[in-house]
């Protein structure tokens, strides 16, 4: 009798109506599958059905299109495959774009806030031919002095290595060029803090180099003077080129006749000079080619500051004061060289 009625019961839990409760769901079957799910996806703007492959000049240039990119990746990958295609060419092959063309999309990047780009930047404009960089050195340096005068410190370090670059393979183009030497020394001063007596003081504004680098703030300025070394021994040392001239012997009379003066100079810009079509220049954008003019000017103008400079870093000792040694000996021996000039 009990089980009868027991089953009767289970029989009629199937057709029994669940009720609800008010705010609660109904509930959901045993066989219940949730596709409230969304499958991530890559939507290309551009696709190409072309069967080849495209050749490796147009991926140059897709490359260099892509360095003005919002991504920092993308610009830092752009610059890799760059730097890669330059460095694997053969040595005879030409470049897919010439230096001209290659420049301007790439010296944004100086400024550029990534690390990894700025260093990528430096591979790449060292696998470019040095002989092609001395004509376009005036294009360089407004870039190279608003990155030393930056507000970022790690910036101005970079801009630094930059600098050393670019004085290591167009020296005599950079100390020559128009602003070339007292505008960048003005920037060498305004990094070291050298301007006045009373920054010298603080061991050449050692504080103003903040967590730049992975080093220390000394060994950031080591490197600062290192490369002020570099540029003061580019602009008032003797240039062996220009110290040999190109001379020649008549056959006839066996005279020595000097042939270089009258050669148009080899560089592109061989009348720059003359400023025929640019704006007027002041005394901070004339061109100093020859070695007295820029001493000269560095003589008047910056020598007592460098002075003090060197004194203050002098007497910090340790790797700091080596490194303003080699900066003292360039300074020495311009002057003791120009110790006739008026």
């Amino acid at each position: 009798m009990g089980s009868s009625t027991k089953k009767k019961k289970e029989k009629q839990k199937d057709f029994q109506k669940a009720k609800l409760k008010v705010g609660k769901a109904r509930a959901k079957p045993d066989n219940f599958t949730d596709t409230s799910f969304k499958a991530k996806a890559i939507t290309l703007n551009q696709q190409s059905l072309q069967l080849a492959a495209p050749s490796t000049s147009s991926q140059f240039a897709h490359h260099v299109s892509l360095l003005s990119s919002k991504s920092d990746a993308q610009r830092r990958d752009s610059l890799a495959h760059l730097t890669t295609h330059l460095v694997s060419r053969p040595v005879s092959a030409p470049l897919p774009q010439p230096v001209s063309a290659l420049l301007p999309p790439l010296l944004p990047l100086i400024l550029d806030p990534a690390a990894s780009v700025r260093a990528h930047l430096l591979r790449l404009l060292r696998a470019l031919p040095a002989a092609d960089i001395a004509d376009h050195v005036a294009q360089l340096l407004p870039y190279l002095r608003a990155a030393m005068t930056h507000l970022a410190a790690d910036i101005r370090l970079s801009a630094v290595d930059l600098l050393s670059w670019l004085v290591d393979v167009a020296g005599p183009a950079v100390v020559a060029c128009p602003g070339g030497w007292i505008k960048t020394l003005n920037c060498f001063l305004s990094v070291l803090g050298w301007h006045t007596a009373e920054s010298a003081k603080w061991s050449a504004s050692r504080a103003s180099f903040g967590k730049a680098g992975k080093g220390s703030a000394s060994n950031v300025l080591v490197k600062v003077l290192a490369g002020l070394a570099e540029f003061l021994a580019a602009g008032l040392t003797d240039d062996a080129a220009a110290a040999a001239p190109n001379n020649a012997t008549d056959a006839t009379t066996g005279a020595v006749v000097l042939s270089a003066p009258h050669m148009i100079p080899p560089v592109a810009a061989p009348y720059v000079y003359l400023n025929l079509f640019g704006q007027p220049r002041d005394e901070d954008g004339e061109m100093y080619e020859t070695r007295e003019d820029r001493y000269r000017v560095f003589a008047a103008r910056f020598l007592p500051a460098v002075q003090r400079g060197l004194e203050s870093a002098r007497m910090d000792g340790g790797e700091i004061g080596r490194a303003s040694s080699a900066v003292t000996r360039v300074v020495g021996e311009a002057v003791a060289a120009h110790a006739g000039l008026p």
